[in-house]
């Protein structure tokens, strides 16, 4: 089963940043690990974003079945 999850982040909170998302993923840990924007990321800070262990996770609900895993539904970007 696949979960809706909020991810959020106080670390980087300058211009050019994203400051939260809505992720589907399998479990917390999973949407620790995910990045508002880039694909493949390795869970390193960047300077849009923190690293996997400074994020902040709240599942929020279940996804629908067609919502495939990792996918970013929606996310917060500060533009400067």
């Amino acid at each position: 089963m696949l979960y809706l999850y909020l991810i959020s982040q106080t670390v980087n909170n300058n211009y050019d940043t994203y400051d939260s998302a809505v992720v589907c993923a399998a479990s917390i840990e999973d949407a620790a690990k995910m990045h508002p924007k880039v694909i493949n990321w390795n869970g390193s800070k960047t300077k849009s974003w923190c690293e996997s262990d400074e994020v902040i996770v709240e599942c929020i609900g279940v996804a629908e079945a067609e919502i495939q895993e990792g996918s970013v539904i929606c996310s917060s970007y500060n533009a400067g």
